[in-house]
């Protein structure tokens, strides 16, 4: 199993990479938690599909308390936490306690976030099960939860102890998740390493492999970012890029239909902050169009023919990255190379709307 330390503000936690079962994580249990209580957040999905595993090869989680999560982002609210942290002190968890969050981005947001204010805080690792947790979601000190179907509104930056990815588990996903995370993936190579874009290009969905140096790259991405900025301050915003109309989907679909996969949201968002961008100056036509081509081309995305630019204009004014009653978001001047804090408006949103319409249907 490979390590990274990855170094966030003040502190530092590992990164590991392959076969749970190599010894790292172990290790961490009967040494450093030797003495605490574990207790396992899981979902509905990751309970059926992951957990057992846990269980069967680590005798140190034997007696471990498991808490199973509403799967899906409509559960990802304080309404969940609060159950949870009363089940939590049922069990008499402790500030010395251990919580170890075994599922995809909705369990490692939720799970970080329940453990770090429980009692101001107890420790907690992950084990990502998805694409989109392993290269996004469980790096970076984020956690949170909705509010009233805006996207994250509640939560704390906190790390984790140690992140455990071990790819085994991308075998238990469905295609629909596997291109969530990929386009978050997308994403990385997009605000920082046309190579990284590249490389992801070629995926096959239908045969589908991530070897570890690609989710490798993906995360450093992410944390190379993260370790210059930790609270959000400047260049962290860049990793929103795709997120301010994302966000305004997921929130829409969240409230009016069914939700829609985050990372699908996220490409949504690509091709309308890529339009944004081109219209302002900053994107090579060529480059645009490339970027709508690999994205829809690839995996189609849904359609929102019929839905008014004013349901995702109200959500956006609601975007935490917001400043002075702005609306703020991240933009792309090249592959690989993106800024942020740009203001876009109304008018913007609703060509960048026409342009989507039309990119889909072609």
């Amino acid at each position: 199993m490979s390590k990274k330390t990855i170094q966030l503000d003040a502190e530092t936690y590992p990164v590991y990479i392959g076969a749970l079962t190599n010894g790292e994580f172990e290790s961490l249990l009967t040494r450093k938690y030797v003495a605490a209580k574990k207790i396992i957040f899981v979902d509905e999905n990751t309970h059926g599909c992951c957990l057992e595993y846990l269980l069967t090869h680590f005798e140190a989680l034997g007696e471990a308390e498991v808490i199973m999560l509403p799967a899906g982002e409509e559960h990802k609210n304080i309404q969940i936490c609060m159950q949870v942290w009363e089940a939590m002190t049922e069990y008499r968890i402790s500030r010395n306690d251990l919580a170890i969050c075994l599922g995809g981005g909705v369990v490692t947001d939720m799970g970080g976030f329940i453990a770090s204010l429980y009692k101001r805080g107890i420790d907690f690792i992950h084990v990502p099960t998805s694409l989109l947790a392993m290269t996004d979601a469980a790096i970076g000190g984020k956690t949170g939860v909705d509010l009233a179907n805006y996207k994250n509104l509640l939560g704390v930056f906190s790390t984790p102890k140690a992140v455990f990815i071990d790819p085994n588990f991308l075998e238990t996903l469905p295609v629909i998740d596997k291109v969530g995370g990929w386009m978050e993936m997308i994403k990385h190579g997009l605000i920082a390493d046309a190579l990284h874009f590249a490389e992801l290009k070629a995926v096959n969905f239908h045969e589908f492999s991530m070897p570890e140096e690609v989710i490798y790259r993906s995360l450093t991405i992410k944390n190379e970012i993260v370790k210059h900025d930790p609270f959000e301050k400047n260049i962290r915003k860049m990793l929103n890029f795709g997120h301010t109309f994302g966000h305004a989907a997921e929130s829409f679909f969240l409230e009016n239909t069914e939700p829609v996969n985050h990372g699908i949201a996220v490409g949504m968002g690509m091709i309308i902050e890529s339009y944004w961008s081109w219209r302002k100056g900053l994107l090579e036509e060529s480059d645009l169009y490339e970027i709508c081509s690999v994205i829809i081309d690839k995996v189609g995305l849904p359609d929102l023919t019929g839905i008014p630019a004013e349901h995702f204009w109200m959500y956006m004014l609601n975007d935490k990255k917001n400043d002075r009653h702005e609306v703020r978001t991240v933009l792309l001047k090249a592959v690989g190379a993106a800024v942020y804090d740009e203001v876009v408006s109304f008018e913007l949103l609703q060509e960048g709307l026409e342009f989507y319409h039309r990119m889909n249907k072609e």
